[in-house]
């Protein structure tokens, strides 16, 4: 069977929801693929949610190099999604190569899931991320939660 990735974005859900429906998954693994692990919303900075996956027995791993960066972000916020994905893709192709390739091994063993706020994976970078994890795996599948 081929492995699955599965992404999920925090922006409606309570840390002790996320918890739950990672666990429900399978995941066993959350890699925090936002550039900057800092939220407004309480629980979903870095240090508070690593400690709050421990405790439901999920590792927590920021992927700084894996994060979206800012003129991306503002391009794709500004209307210009276009140029904010071909930005994040050569992101991923160039400086973050190696970074996608360590999550990539990991992601063949299992039970990873990529993490960031949209609600809606398809506004989100992480589906690229998932996209360019599929090219390294043959047959990775992405299941966004």
């Amino acid at each position: 069977m081929a492995p699955t990735v599965f992404t999920i974005g925090y922006e409606r859900r309570s840390p002790d929801e996320l918890v739950h429906e990672l666990t429900d998954a399978g995941v066993t693994l959350l890699a925090d693929v936002r550039e900057l692990p800092l939220s407004r919303r309480r629980g979903f900075s870095k240090t508070a949610l690593a400690a709050t996956l421990g405790k439901g027995g999920i590792e927590y791993v920021h992927e700084r190099a894996l994060g979206n960066p800012k003129p991306y972000r503002d391009a794709w916020k500004a209307g210009d999604a276009a140029a904010g994905r071909a930005g994040y893709r050569a992101h991923l192709a160039g400086p973050s190569s190696e970074a996608v390739d360590a999550l990539a091994r990991r992601v063949a063993e299992g039970g990873v899931c990529l993490l960031c706020v949209e609600h809606a994976a398809a506004d989100c970078h992480r589906t690229l991320l998932a996209a360019a994890l599929g090219e390294r795996i043959g047959g990775l599948r992405a299941r966004h939660l």
